[in-house]
């Protein structure tokens, strides 16, 4: 879980397959490389936030972390938000492969309370955040 997480910081492996999108389909190598722009937008957008609500990341009595525990702040999860805007803006390029895309988003959310840093809560705002500007931005194209 904690490898799988690893590819979703900062948005990467969506940024990665948007990419690759781009370098096949050069018909629609622009929408493509809007897919790719729309994670680190989903980013930012997710950072302002997580400092307009504060909240801490979890700390439970006897429950540890799986893995580090990272120092920023848990509202709403930004893995969530990232997945599930590149699972929309490239799930509208590519149909076929929304199922699958959206599969993986949900399992890249899952992996955050599972490592124990982030509550439930954190991963379904940062999966509506992610959901909801990926649609905004297929729109916006």
């Amino acid at each position: 879980m904690a490898r799988y997480a690893w590819t979703g910081e900062y948005g990467r492996v969506w940024i990665v397959a948007a990419l690759g999108g781009a370098l096949v389909d050069r018909r629609r190598r622009g929408r493509w490389l809007w897919a790719a722009l729309g994670v680190p937008l989903t980013l930012i957008l997710n950072f302002f936030v997580k400092t307009a609500v504060r909240r801490e990341r979890p700390r439970l009595e006897d429950v540890e972390a799986a893995g580090p525990l990272p120092a920023s702040l848990s509202f709403p999860s930004a893995h969530a938000a990232t997945s599930f805007a590149g699972a929309t803006l490239i799930g509208a390029l590519a149909p076929p492969l929304r199922p699958g895309l959206y599969v993986a988003a949900g399992l890249m959310a899952f992996t955050r309370p599972y490592l124990g840093v982030h509550y439930p809560s954190d991963v379904v705002a940062g999966a509506v955040v992610g959901t909801v500007l990926g649609r905004v931005l297929t729109r916006v194209r």
